[in-house]
């Protein structure tokens, strides 16, 4: 198939989901940092032998990465998409507990945003799987 140039839907979506890494992960490291730390169980802290805090700036560190990768290595879409895929799947743990615990964490403020907030993951791993699979 040949290679189609200019702008098409994958791409837009890849853009955008580049974007939102990277604006996650810089409020990961700043802004909503502190806020973040409600998300990781306890558990999390235990398995990874470090603090919640820890845990929060690599998350935001990973989304850096892996937003900026996404545009600057096109030649590695295809795995930079199952790598964010996976990332998605890794932090699900971290969404069931914060709706579990009834905890608000930026954007987060209610039973029902966090609720909500769950059936976004798959869509986001769909996103992130569905978007660098051009070629």
């Amino acid at each position: 198939m040949p290679r189609r140039r200019g702008f098409t839907p994958r791409s837009v979506a890849r853009g955008a989901l580049a974007l939102l890494l990277v604006g996650a992960g810089v409020s990961h490291l700043t802004w909503g940092r502190r806020g973040y730390r409600i998300v990781v169980p306890g558990w999390a802290t235990r398995l990874l032998r470090t603090d919640k805090d820890a845990i929060v700036v690599a998350s935001g560190a990973v989304e850096i990465v892996l937003g900026t990768a996404l545009v600057a290595l096109p030649r590695e879409r295809r795995r930079l998409g199952a790598a964010i895929a996976a990332f998605f799947v890794a932090v699900f743990p971290g969404n069931v507990h914060q709706w579990r615990t009834g905890r608000s964490a930026p954007g987060l403020a209610t039973d029902r945003a966090r609720f909500v907030r769950l059936f976004l993951q798959p869509a986001l791993v769909a996103w992130a799987w569905w978007s660098t699979r051009e070629r």
